[in-house]
């Protein structure tokens, strides 16, 4: 049986394991190749699973594994602008 890591990108634990295979050991290197944690949950579901991953097949503790680098907005913007309820 597959094991989903990232429901929202449809990503296994295969597909992890292969990806660290290949020489991608951050999370942010992971991220950028297969589209982890950029999906609707924005990482809040995956993330914590890739983590223990990485941790266990690099021989780090999960608090060794960086977070991947967020990108806020650079202003804050309000909803109704996207809705076009504002000029």
């Amino acid at each position: 049986m597959t094991e989903m890591v990232c429901r929202c990108e449809d990503i296994t634990k295969e597909d992890i394991l292969k990806a660290i295979d290949q020489g991608y050991t951050t999370l942010d290197e992971i991220k950028h190749v297969l589209r982890c944690g950029m999906g609707p949950c924005q990482g809040r579901t995956c993330i914590p699973l890739i983590t223990r991953v990485v941790a266990r097949e690099t021989g780090k503790s999960a608090a060794e594994v960086s977070r991947p680098t967020t990108r806020p907005p650079l202003q804050p913007l309000s909803l109704s602008l996207f809705a076009g309820d504002e000029e």
